[in-house]
């Protein structure tokens, strides 16, 4: 007779459009990657997260440990019911049973049960040390721990990985030791045994090494799981793979405790691009980018700008010497083509530009200069000029844009400059009030349209009260601005030339739903230069929205 926890149970078939088992993607960021600092995940969120690893075609997600809280609980349940998985397994992350405990009585093997996950992970000590110092067993009760939980869960019909933690420490403490724990899993039934470099110490030789030597004495199929302690955790990852290892441990975006794990879209993109190894479904390898970053939009991390393959500035160029190379040939100074993993190339206008960085960051934004050595060649001469005096045009295409067309518009029949109002004053004033509280009042008078305009507004400050007056004189005549909203604002104060002197740049982020942009301003007070990107942040937004500049 058997009860619900005992009872044989079939896993579940892999799904159809799963890549084949002979090489494991599995995907820890639901688990491991929400112990960074700063991650709190909800359970809506971790099923959300669990629908776009899904969608990108890694093969297993660890979901969590049913039973250790009640949140990982939850999500099993309705991951069940909510998620039809096309591409991955669901996987159940927990422990062996305890010492002295039988298998069929430790209440969190059961757990992994109910959580009707059809693979489990389990984590085993590897390293006697802490087998005597955290367990406080002996080391063959340890081995029977494996042996007896892995058979339990593989007789019930689960599939079963074993993560052997502190397997590196433990291999230079003890090699022998460390390679039983190893045969007795695979023996045991475990279908992967993976080495943890759990707390990231090692260097790509010396897992190659251990890997190599392990695969060879054990005959197990060896996975790996890489800690960043050192910065090589991408690095060891593959290394583990050269040596034979056939199943790598990652989290999105490298997240995880400490400084992070294996970070999983540089893993899969050297798989694909440098291995030739397909680990993705087809044509999702195209979809990394996007994924990344709406992983760190649920997460509520800002994406990180210079991650490999994934970052904006991954390919982004900023010296003249790139950007002639580039026009000649983008693969001159670019290890892939961006398109393969989702991304775009990016030209980056400064100080250090040439003519070729101005020619080919046009074309990006849609201007073809057409050769014109003599406009060029202002550009350039004024984007190092407006740089020297504290502009930045990196952060800022919007400014940039603008700025090229106000020097195509001086060639007369190559365009008009897209300013659709003209500034004769701006005011704005602080009042500060004998109770304490503050009024923020500013008037703006504009010429737009052959119309003077003059508007008066009040704000929680006085860079809001300026945006408020220019709304109020300008929407009447441009209703488009009722879709544009600021929504970013960023200050900092520049070295300062003589004395306390200071220059501040002020750059502001705008959207009107469908796209963001970002302008930038440069003065001797943060109001002006808030005004300078006010200004080009309207003129921009009106000429996405395909308003007609004035003569």
């Amino acid at each position: 007779m058997t009860d619900a926890h005992t009872a044989p149970a079939s896993p579940e078939p892999r799904p159809a459009g799963a890549v084949p088992d002979d090489f494991h993607v599995f995907d820890t960021t639901l688990r491991d990657g929400a112990q960074r600092e700063g991650i709190n995940l909800t359970v809506a969120d971790k099923l959300t997260l669990a629908r776009h690893l899904d969608d990108y075609g890694v093969g297993f997600i660890e979901g969590g440990w049913p039973g250790a809280n009640p949140r990982d609980t939850e999500f099993f349940q309705r991951a069940r019911a909510e998620i039809d998985f096309r591409h991955a397994q669901l996987v159940a992350f927990g422990a062996t049973r305890k010492a002295g405990v039988r298998v069929e009585d430790d209440p969190q093997v059961a757990a992994l049960l109910e959580s009707g996950a059809p693979v489990v992970t389990l984590v085993a000590k590897s390293h006697v040390g802490h087998v005597e110092l955290a367990l406080r067993t002996t080391p063959e009760e340890n081995l029977a721990m494996v042996a007896d939980t892995v058979a339990y869960l593989r007789d019930r019909g689960r599939r079963v990985f074993l993560d052997c933690e502190h397997f590196f420490d433990g291999y230079a403490l003890d090699a022998a030791y460390a390679k039983q724990v190893v045969r007795t899993a695979s023996e045991a039934g475990a279908d992967v045994v993976v080495l943890c470099d759990t707390n990231g110490g090692m260097l790509p030789a010396q897992v190659a090494a251990v890997v190599r030597t392990v695969l060879a004495d054990t005959g197990a199929r060896l996975g790996i799981h890489a800690q960043d302690d050192t910065g090589c955790a991408v690095a060891n990852t593959l290394a583990a793979v050269d040596a034979g290892a056939t199943h790598v441990q990652c989290t999105a975006n490298g997240y995880g405790e400490r400084v992070g794990n294996s970070n999983l879209f540089p893993v899969v993109a050297a798989l694909e691009l440098k291995y030739g190894r397909a680990v993705l479904p087809p044509g999702k390898l195209a979809e990394t980018t996007r994924v990344s970053h709406a992983i760190a939009e649920v997460v509520n991390l800002t994406p990180a700008t210079h991650q490999p393959y994934v970052g904006v500035s991954a390919f982004a160029h900023k010296a003249g010497l790139h950007a002639s190379a580039i026009k000649v040939d983008p693969d001159l100074y670019q290890h892939i083509d961006p398109a393969l993993v989702g991304n775009t190339m990016r030209m980056l206008v400064s100080d250090m530009a040439g003519r070729a960085s101005i020619e080919l960051k046009g074309k990006e934004l849609g201007i073809d200069l057409g050769g014109d050595r003599e406009l060029v060649g202002r550009v350039v001469a004024r984007v190092k000029e407006r740089e020297l005096a504290g502009y930045t045009y990196e952060a800022a295409d919007a400014s940039f844009e603008l700025l090229l067309r106000d020097e195509l518009a001086r060639d007369g029949e190559r365009g008009r400059a897209a300013r659709f109002f003209r500034t004769e004053s701006w005011r704005a004033i602080v009042e500060d009030r004998p109770d304490g509280s503050h009024a923020n009042e500013a008037t703006v008078k504009l010429w737009a349209k052959g119309e003077r305009i003059v508007a008066t507004a009040e704000g929680n400050g006085p860079v809001n009260a300026l945006d408020r007056a220019l709304r109020v004189g300008l929407e009447r005549i441009y209703p488009q601005l009722a879709r544009i909203e600021l929504v970013d604002y960023k200050v900092r104060i520049l070295e300062g030339r003589q004395g306390t002197g200071s220059i501040t740049r002020v750059l502001i982020s705008s959207t009107d739903g469908n796209g963001e942009w970002a302008t930038v301003g440069v003065a001797e007070n943060v109001i002006a230069a808030s005004w300078q990107a006010l200004d080009d942040a309207y003129a921009y937004g009106l000429l996405r929205a395909g308003a007609e500049p004035q003569e």
